[in-house]
């Protein structure tokens, strides 16, 4: 098993990976590239891929003139659809809340924002 100290991925440093692998030995967050969520009050669901994706910090990226980014907020719990990276395993239903939504100012994602998710039943 490697150490879930040493392991890195996009700079973060994974501290408790037991929390999310699943039976089969992948870990949880990793098995999803993209969500799909309704919002009350659009027509249409929208799909995001997932951006920064590892156990403890999976975010969607959102452009600041999204009509979707008004209408989130910290703590908000989403009924998402989660898209599997993997041909072999379907799509799957799960509860989702909102853990932040944080403004790139800088950088190459310079007019977005970072929306912080979590798996909270499914």
């Amino acid at each position: 098993m490697v150490d879930p100290y040493s392991r890195t991925k996009k700079g973060y440093t994974v501290i408790n990976r037991n929390q999310s692998e699943r039976s089969d030995g992948r870990d949880r967050s990793d098995q999803y590239h993209s969500v799909e969520f309704s919002i009350e009050g659009l027509a249409t669901p929208y799909q995001f891929r997932i951006w920064e994706n590892a156990p403890e910090s999976m975010n969607v990226l959102i452009n600041e003139d999204s009509c979707v980014l008004p209408l989130l907020r910290v703590g908000d719990t989403l009924d998402t659809k989660y898209y599997s990276a993997d041909s072999v395993y379907p799509s799957q239903n799960m509860r989702t809340i909102i853990r932040h939504i944080t403004k790139n100012k800088d950088g190459r994602l310079k007019g977005h924002y970072l929306v912080g998710i979590r798996i909270v039943e499914g």
